[in-house]
């Protein structure tokens, strides 16, 4: 899909990724710029709510604390 960018800045949603997305009037979208492309994610009105179980079988825990121990072990050294 494409749509076009008007002299003030403005585009559309086409109407499939509006309805896919559910993206209604008042909805606010986040442009993400990671210096290689921009993804357009729209915010749920209860942010925590949405992201509840988007973590599931990554074993964060693990990870976090894998990065503590390896912060505490370049603390200590001289």
């Amino acid at each position: 899909m494409q749509t076009a960018v008007t002299k003030r800045g403005q585009t559309v949603v086409p109407a499939a990724i509006r309805k896919r997305y559910h993206i209604d009037s008042g909805v606010h979208l986040v442009w993400l710029d990671d210096g290689e492309t921009i993804r357009v994610v729209p915010v749920s009105d209860d942010p925590l709510k949405a992201l509840r179980g988007r973590g599931r079988g990554k074993k964060l825990t693990e990870r976090l604390l894998a990065e503590r121990q390896y912060d505490r072990d370049r603390e200590t050294q001289p």
